[in-house]
């Protein structure tokens, strides 16, 4: 006897439900194990920059930038690319203080030492994310990193935007990156998260390496 329609739905339901339970095992399979695997093989690249961030500018290393996570704020780990001054040289100067503002980036940046400048441009600065993956903090692939400050951008969408990790690569970092408005980043960040599959993080996962060696929208 045919099952009515509603037992239909409800099995597809509870289908689509232990699908989505599997991918999510997945994804944190990929992040914990693909993290794990790169700062092993990374570790002379790691020692290699962090020895240029300090020979130019001393110490710290790592700049911790305090971003939004789950439902909780935490240190993103990046390699300083900025000088010591950096906060005092953007409160002193309004015109580029407005620029940084609106986008929470300034494309030419007189704040970056020089080693910075390759470091941001290569997207190596953010190599050491890769210990806030295994801290469980955030994920190879998801939304932008965004501060609390940015947070007000995403207006009705701001509650939506806590309930997934921030990743060092996503959506938005092979679409476009630094070329696209803050508001397009918003609709590209709600994109992922509610269209969001396994399949769709692999082909991110994918294309980054060629984006990152392009350079495109790095700055």
């Amino acid at each position: 006897m045919r099952m009515s329609m509603d037992a239909e739905a409800t099995l597809y339901a509870q289908k689509a439900a232990r699908d989505r339970v599997v991918q999510r095992w997945g994804k944190s399979c990929i992040d914990y194990v693909g993290a794990g695997v790169l700062i092993v093989a990374l570790a002379p690249v790691f020692l290699a920059l962090g020895a240029l961030v300090a020979l130019e500018g001393g110490w710290s290393i790592i700049y911790r930038r305090r971003v939004v996570g789950v439902r909780c704020e935490f240190d993103a780990f990046k390699f300083r690319t900025m000088r010591h001054d950096a906060d005092e040289m953007l409160a002193a100067d309004p015109a580029l203080k407005t620029e940084f503002e609106k986008n929470f980036k300034l494309r030419r940046d007189p704040r970056l030492t020089r080693w910075g400048t390759m470091l941001r441009r290569s997207s190596l600065d953010e190599l050491p994310q890769l210990f806030n993956v295994l801290m469980g903090q955030m994920s190879l692939v998801g939304p932008r990193m965004v501060t609390p400050a940015e947070l007000d951008k995403y207006g009705e969408y701001k509650e939506l935007r806590r309930t997934v990790k921030p990743g060092i690569t996503g959506y938005w970092q092979v679409h476009g990156r630094q070329e696209v408005c803050y508001d397009e980043r918003v609709r590209m960040d709600m994109y992922y998260i509610q269209n969001w599959s396994l399949a769709m993080d692999l082909r991110i996962l994918i294309k980054t390496p060629l984006k990152v060696l392009r350079k495109e929208g790095a700055y």
